[in-house]
Parts: structure tokens; C-alpha cells; sequence
């Protein structure tokens, strides 16, 4: 365990020292800040509207910048290392191959929720005290769930990034197998889906289609952020689907939970089988 927290440590120092968490930190604080304020000016209002409108909203800009944040920040950790030729090197240190990868993913993992909580921290914090019709106990419990969630897409995104980077050799495919991961999870999933169900005229078997949803992170974490939102729930269009059968937050978290275990226990057991 002592290895394990060392090279996590030294991947976080890295991350603050190439500016990743203050860079991140400031691109969720001001993004999310400007989006509680102007999201609502396609309907001709300007300021806070509503704690559920701000959350959906935000989920939605998470959905699209927390995974491919992840994905750049950790695609090439194992395949980098091999094409500088510190792998081999790092091989000879008295820690295994799983225990490498462990301390490298949670240093990363460290990285990432840090400035997740301090990104959408800080935009709370200037909601409730800028807005006044937000009360800081009334913030707490929706932006509590919305961190933590977005914490755990995150590394749901960064164990995607760790498979992707041990089944690879060279950095430019890792590169661009990361990037297809963040087209297909964010873009292609739902607009394949939203076909079939057009396709289909609706007729599809509902609990399919349900499941299809559920194995999806991106999805996933919009409906943890949609639980206790009716009037964002009906307005979700193919996630009100599932949403409608009254899913456990705690059941939710546990799917995003486990697209967190599952890959990175799939990365550790391939780079464990790796001859170097």
C-alpha cells in the first residue's frame, strides 16, 4: 500500500505542477457559474432560475466536458510510459504491475475529484450568495449529489482511459481510440438510440430499452441529477423513460460505480498479462 500511495502522490503533484486541477477547477467554476445565470436566455430571462433548471443544466455541460477531461488526462498513462521507455524502468521498482496502475489511477482519480468539487463548489457557493431566490440549505443537497455523481463519471471515464491505454501500443492510437470512447458514450449512444425508438414508431420492448440506457455513464448521471425533478424529468425526452420507474439514487451510483471497478479491474488484469 505504501508503493501504491507514492506513486499516486507523484502523479497528483504532477497534475498540480502541468496545471490540470487549477486549469479544470477554473473551467467548471466559471462554466457553471455562467451557465446558472444565461441558461435560461433562449426563454427570455437572464439571473438563477430554478435549482432544478440549473442542475439539468449543468448535468448536461458535465456530460460533455467531465469525460473527455478524463480521457485526455489519463489515455496515454501506461501507453506513455512505454514509448518514452520509463516503463521498463518503473518495471524494476519494488511494486507490481497492478499496484503501478493502482497508484496511478488514483492519483489522477484525486486530481479529478478535486477540482470537480472545487469547480461546481465554488459556482454554488456564488449562487447563494448572489442569488436571491437560491438559500444555501436549499443548494446543498442537489449540488451535494451533483458532485458526487459528477466525481464518479469522472472516473468512470479515467478506468475507460486506463483500458484503453494498457490494450494499446503507440500514444496516437491511444489518442484516438479515447476520443472515439468520448463520441460514442456522449453523442452516438443517444442519437442510435432516439433512432431506433423513431424507427420503431415506440413499439420497442420498454425494458430493453431500459437497460440499454442503464449502460450507458452518461446517461446514468443525468438521471441521478433528473431524481427529484419531475418537471426536468418529463422534459428529458428518452430518459424520462426510465426515469418515470422511480430508480434508487443509491442504485444509480452503483452502475457508475461500477463503470469505475469493472474496467480498471479488465486494464489491471491485461497489463498484469503484458510479457513487458
Amino acid at each position: 500500500m505504501r508503493e501504491i500511495a507514492i506513486v499516486a502522490a507523484k502523479e497528483f503533484r504532477d497534475g498540480l505542477r502541468n496545471r490540470w486541477v487549477l486549469a479544470t477547477t477554473l473551467a467548471f467554476a466559471v462554466l457553471a457559474i455562467a451557465l446558472a445565470w444565461f441558461g435560461a436566455a433562449a426563454a427570455g430571462q437572464i439571473g438563477f432560475t430554478r435549482i432544478s433548471t440549473t442542475i439539468v443544466s449543468l448535468a448536461s455541460l458535465a456530460v460533455f466536458l467531465i469525460p473527455l477531461i478524463a480521457l485526455m488526462m489519463a489515455y496515454d498513462s501506461i501507453v506513455g510510459e512505454d514509448e518514452k521507455g520509463t516503463l521498463l524502468l518503473l518495471m524494476t521498482y519494488p511494486i507490481s504491475r497492478v499496484g503501478l496502475l493502482a497508484g496511478k489511477f488514483l492519483g489522477h482519480a484525486g486530481m479529478l475529484a478535486l477540482s470537480t468539487a472545487l469547480g461546481f463548489g465554488i459556482a454554488a457557493a456564488v449562487i447563494g450568495l448572489v442569488a436571491e431566490e437560491a438559500a444555501f440549505a436549499d443548494l446543498v443537497g442537489p449540488f451535494s449529489l451533483f458532485i458526487a455523481s459528477a466525481i464518479l463519471l469522472g472516473w468512470a471515464f479515467l478506468a475507460l482511459a486506463y483500458l484503453i491505454s494498457t490494450i494499446t501500443r503507440e500514444k496516437a492510437r491511444a489518442a484516438g481510440l479515447a476520443l472515439l470512447a468520448w463520441f460514442v458514450f456522449v453523442l452516438i449512444y443517444d442519437l442510435a438510440l432516439l433512432g431506433v425508438l423513431v424507427g420503431t414508431e415506440g413499439r420497442v420492448d420498454q425494458g430493453l430499452f431500459q437497460v440499454l440506457l442503464l449502460i450507458n455513464p452518461t446517461d446514468v448521471f443525468r438521471l441521478v441529477n433528473l431524481t427529484g425533478f419531475e418537471e426536468a424529468a418529463a422534459a428529458s425526452g428518452m430518459l424520462s423513460v426510465v426515469a418515470e420507474q422511480g430508480f434508487s439514487v443509491g442504485r444509480l451510483m452503483a452502475i457508475l460505480a461500477a463503470w469505475t471497478v469493472l474496467p480498471l479491474a479488465l486494464a489491471a488484469a491485461l497489463f498484469a498479462a503484458r510479457r513487458h
